[in-house]
């Protein structure tokens, strides 16, 4: 299990396991972790864990969130990772994390062009919004394994182009617009919000807008993100 190691001052104060998918870090004490000092604001971060792999991301804090001593909004954290906060250090120690490797490469939908670029393929997006979505931890699938899980699209220009989900990790949509993950675990296939850019807006499944959680997805289900719709289905 990923534990975190909670340092001030060059001195151990404490192992937190993760052991919840959430894991909050501030100042109040209704946070998992409470960090009791000025610099650090009331709700500052969170941790979230999913399988074998974490994410931070601040909460609108005050002071911001450092992650190796870059100021960071959301980001996949590997093993001996230290984030900042205020006076404080976590050191995250997990060896079982996921590499970069693990994860497929960003797909962006265009919904300016009411589809997927022109390549309609899988495309790589700038190194940050790639960390954004490795939030989604690695497993095998416990699917079939004569099924393979595929998208279509079906609305656009690039109606009924097809991309087999053969990674862990596909993400969905535009930075800065929406964007979502649809993330393989041994229980199935699921789709996850990721940014909803300035309106933070979540994707939908079905015309019904998903939660925060991971949501599932079924064979026929319809997929929103980004303005582009896509059909979820086996074959």
């Amino acid at each position: 299990m990923a534990t975190l190691e909670l340092n001030f001052n060059g001195q151990v104060i404490q192992d937190i396991p993760l052991n919840k998918e959430n894991i909050t870090i501030g100042r109040k004490p209704d946070n998992d972790i409470q960090i009791d000092n000025l610099s650090v604001s009331s709700h500052h971060a969170k941790i979230l864990t999913i399988l074998n792999d974490s994410f931070v991301e601040d909460m609108g804090s005050t002071n911001g969130t450092y992650l190796n001593g870059t100021l960071i909004k959301k980001q996949v954290l590997q093993h001996n990772d230290v984030i900042k906060i205020g006076k404080h250090e976590l050191k995250y120690i997990n060896e079982a994390a996921s590499s970069d490797d693990d994860f497929e490469k960003t797909m962006i939908l265009n919904p300016g062009a009411e589809g997927m670029p022109e390549d309609a393929g899988s495309q790589a997006i700038d190194q940050s919004v790639s960390k954004i979505a490795a939030e989604i931890a690695s497993a095998d699938s416990g699917q079939n394994s004569n099924e393979t899980a595929k998208i279509r699209v079906i609305n656009g220009t690039n109606s009924g182009v097809e991309l087999p989900l053969t990674k862990v990790l596909t993400t969905l949509g535009k930075p800065g617009v929406q964007v979502a993950a649809i993330t393989r675990r041994p229980t199935g296939y699921f789709l996850i919000h990721i940014d909803g850019g300035d309106s933070n807006s979540r994707p939908s499944v079905n015309d019904e807008e998903i939660g925060a959680q991971a949501h599932p997805l079924n064979n026929n289900d319809v997929i929103e993100v980004a303005g582009v719709k896509m059909s979820f289905f086996f074959e």
